[in-house]
């Protein structure tokens, strides 16, 4: 009996937890191995990289980018075009260790940071977020620098005539 009223409240709890974060933009119960990789195949079938912002909802900076790209029209556009986006949390409930590890440990340049993975799931570039940063927001000059740098088209040998001289 006491399994079963256990069972129960951990249950009762998990369901309380997720509906409490169903609004957020980062998930801590989320599986984030799991999102990811769907978010590297729909990459994949839509000729894009993945763009994964690392924080949490604790982290002001974390929703300060993600206010400021997405009210911008041409911010979210330039990132809809291009890329797959993925919010991985890092928080005392879930600090997504062995993701962080697998990556390089982006954490260590402090939050949000920025992973661009190519459409087979390849690490291509970690960005440091403060390096985008203006006053208590963002630079959109400096946004749009970086989503251009890392989008598919820019890494595309065919783009670049010297490069098929040599």
């Amino acid at each position: 009996m006491k399994k079963c009223l256990l069972i129960g409240v951990l249950i009762i709890s998990a369901q309380f937890v997720k509906a409490n974060y169903a609004d957020s933009l980062y998930h801590p119960l989320a599986n984030a191995e799991k999102d990811i990789a769907a978010a590297i195949v729909k990459a994949k079938q839509e000729k894009k990289h993945v763009l994964i912002q690392a924080g949490g909802n604790w982290c002001s900076w974390c929703l300060e980018f993600n206010r400021f790209t997405t009210t911008d029209p041409q911010l979210d556009s330039a990132i809809k075009a291009d890329y797959i986006v993925y919010h991985l949390n890092y928080s005392p409930q879930n600090k997504n260790y062995d993701v962080f590890k697998k990556y390089g440990y982006a954490q260590r340049f402090g939050f949000p940071v920025f992973l661009i993975l190519d459409a087979n799931g390849s690490l291509l570039h970690t960005q440091n977020s403060s390096y985008l940063e203006e006053g208590k927001s963002y630079n959109k000059k400096k946004i749009l620098g970086f989503l251009n740098d890392w989008k598919p088209y820019s890494l595309d040998e065919k783009n670049y005539k010297w490069a098929k001289q040599n």
